[in-house]
């Protein structure tokens, strides 16, 4: 008797029992079953040739779909661990997820796997690859399955069976000699993998915990052509010319101090003048836009984070208690119960809402040795934090104008694209998010008709909010493509519960006010970071830490660079004068390479003209000028904030 398959436009296709997905797109077209990657079977991903018993909705995936391309990368992985086993037999295996991008894979080896190893391992993928070996899933007893792997002596492995695996567990195969503890699925064939490149080794803790042995993890990528294969390694090239760190340390912008500890910034003068610059925006920003300006001690009592919660089940990612003479005091890793404590000194009436209170607050947690990069994730920063208390009447409103200030910063710093995501619950069928249904739906339906009033289309992600209140997500798009996770509009249902907060509303009672935190730049390390690689290092002019520098050809041409300078800095201009005796083209170079927007050349015509000769970091030389031609065009450029060049 035939089981009836439907597929996603509604037709029907009846076929015998144990045919797979992979028949069914045989029937439907050779083409289709040889692009095939991998199928949805009553919505569950499965290998195209597992049998299919009973009748089901069937989609078949190919190349075109992001899921597929996750399969492919995981199965690539497979590929990459047989290869590193047939190679190196002593090695034992981790685990090799699929990840953005490609693919990592953990192995346990004596010895370290080195630059020429990599390239070995390379090679023996393709050889392996040209061979079709097919991915084989096959079912196994857990007590067998557990003897099985102590027999090949895979530790990493058995230890994942106890604790993750039924009665009974799927493995693949790879070949007469590989098999892996894995739910998969997996694509059919290796002649399915068609590019990929093995890109570094990193250390890393066995299931992330720095109590567990440290492994080698293998980063590699993989795409379905080699045409997206170069043009990803090509960006990664282009991203290696943008790396914050590297051009933090060429640009003098900051430093990380051995001495000091790791995840703990240094801003030297140069980034000092930038961070300021930000800074000093987002405060004015704040208070034009009805922000009440607030600071809140670093170190506060433990019992403070007790009653947040923050100690129970944000424990692990603050330092250690202080013990002093009168309590144990705890460095703060949010402002949030800071700026709840300001809010609750006082009685509020509803007239005094929506109160907002915004603090450049720096915050210390804990993140573990291995985890750090850079400016992007560190121990202390300081995040641009504000919290709204408002009516459930003024939400709507509240959420429209912090997505606009969040567009508003973004169009500023020069950055044109961005994705938003809205976070929401699942109902409650879980039982796990806080909150009562009311008050989601109140939640979820304002971040909704936030961006449907201000026309941003905006993704929802379903049952990823926090448990605390559903939150929109807004994610930059930089100069060369990547996403960025950057401003956070987040409902919270749980700390006006947990510290009472009240306002009197018009009916004189009592209730308990709406709260939102939210945080645009992120936090001011990490978004330093991004602009210092969406621009490679060089700033726009309003943001430059040296907007201009004056170079005399000749030691005769230094005191009217002296008066030229004197007249940029009584304008603002941050200007610096290179009055060395070397030449000019050294001068040139050494200015360009510390991309500096504009260079003002002096010889022996400028001086008695009363004249600079200017030059641009991008657009070379512009001509002679007048002194005070070219300072109205660099504080009108300025004042502008202009970000294109």
């Amino acid at each position: 008797m035939s089981i009836q398959i439907t597929l996603p436009d509604g037709s029907v296709q009846q076929i015998e029992p144990g045919s797979s997905a992979l028949d069914v797109a045989r029937n439907i077209s050779p083409r289709l079953a040889d692009a095939a990657i991998v199928a949805k079977v009553n919505g569950v991903l499965v290998d195209v040739n597992r049998p299919i018993e009973a009748d089901a909705t069937v989609q078949i995936l190919t190349s075109k779909d992001p899921q597929a391309l996750e399969v492919y990368r995981h199965s690539t992985a497979h590929l990459c661990a047989a290869a590193v086993l047939e190679l190196f037999p002593e090695t034992k295996l981790g685990i090799g997820p699929p990840i953005e991008n490609g693919f990592y894979y953990d192995f346990d080896r004596p010895e370290a796997f080195t630059p020429q190893d990599l390239e070995k391992i390379e090679a023996k993928m393709w050889e392996l690859q040209a061979k079709g070996l097919t991915f084989e899933r096959k079912l196994i007893a857990k007590t067998e399955g557990l003897e099985k792997y102590r027999a090949m002596n895979e530790p990493m492995k058995v230890e994942l069976i106890e604790e993750r695996a039924d009665d009974i567990f799927s493995e693949y195969t790879l070949g007469p000699h590989f098999i892996d503890f894995c739910r998969g699925p997996h694509i059919p064939d290796t002649s399915k993998i068609k590019a990929f490149k093995i890109l570094s080794v990193a250390g890393a803790y066995w299931k992330g915990n720095e109590k567990n042995k440290q492994l080698q993890r293998i980063y590699a990528t993989a795409w379905f052509s080699k045409k997206e294969l170069d043009e990803y390694l090509n960006k990664l090239e282009e991203a290696k010319k943008r790396d914050h760190r590297k051009l933090g340390q060429e640009l003098d912008l900051f430093s990380i101090q051995e001495l000091a500890g790791p995840g703990l910034i240094f801003f030297h003068p140069k980034g000092g003048i930038i961070r300021k610059t930000l800074e000093d925006w987002m405060r004015n920003a704040y208070l034009e836009r009805g922000y009440s300006l607030v600071y809140t001690p670093h170190v506060m009592r433990r019992d403070l984070w007790k009653v947040s919660g923050h100690a129970n089940f944000y424990s692990e990612n603050m330092f250690t208690p202080m013990e002093l003479d009168d309590s144990e005091y705890q460095l703060k890793p949010m402002n949030c119960p800071g700026h709840i404590l300001i809010y609750a000194d006082r009685q509020h009436s509803y007239r005094d809402l929506p109160i907002r209170l915004g603090e450049l607050g720096t915050v210390y947690r804990y993140e573990r040795s291995g985890t750090m990069h850079g400016l992007l994730r560190v121990r202390g920063f300081t995040q641009d934090d504000a919290h709204i208390f408002c009516t459930p009447e003024q939400i709507e409103d509240e959420i429209v104008a912090c997505l606009d200030f969040a567009q508003d910063t973004l169009k500023t710093f020069g950055f044109t694209s961005y994705k938003a995501e809205i976070s929401t619950w699942d109902q409650g069928a879980s039982g796990k998010y806080d909150g009562e249904p009311a008050m989601w739906e109140l939640a979820e339906g304002s971040l909704r008709k936030a961006c449907d009033r201000l026309g941003i289309e905006a993704t929802v992600i379903p049952d990823e909010a926090a448990f605390y209140g559903p939150k929109i997500d807004v994610k930059l798009v930089d100069a060369i493509g990547r996403l960025w996770q950057l401003s956070t509009v987040q409902f919270d249902f749980t700390l006006p519960r947990r510290f009472e907060l009240e306002y009197v509303a018009e009916d004189g009672k009592k209730h308990r006010p709406l709260m939102v935190h939210r945080a645009l730049f992120g936090s001011v390390e990490r978004f330093f970071g991004i602009l210092v690689e969406h621009y490679a290092g060089a700033f726009p002019t309003w943001l430059a830490p040296v907007q201009a520098t004056v170079l005399p050809i000749t030691d005769r041409q230094n005191d009217y660079a002296k008066e030229v300078v004197a007249k940029l800095k009584a304008a603002g201009v941050r200007v610096t004068l290179d009055d060395r005796s070397e030449k000019v083209n050294l001068k040139i170079r050494e200015a360009q390479m510390q991309k500096v927007p504009y260079m003002l050349v002096i010889g022996g015509r400028e001086a008695e003209a009363g004249q600079v000769a200017v030059r641009h970091r991008k657009r070379a030389d512009l001509g002679p000028v007048e002194v005070d031609t070219f300072i109205a065009t660099i504080t009108a450029e300025i004042a502008a904030r202009t970000a294109d060049e």
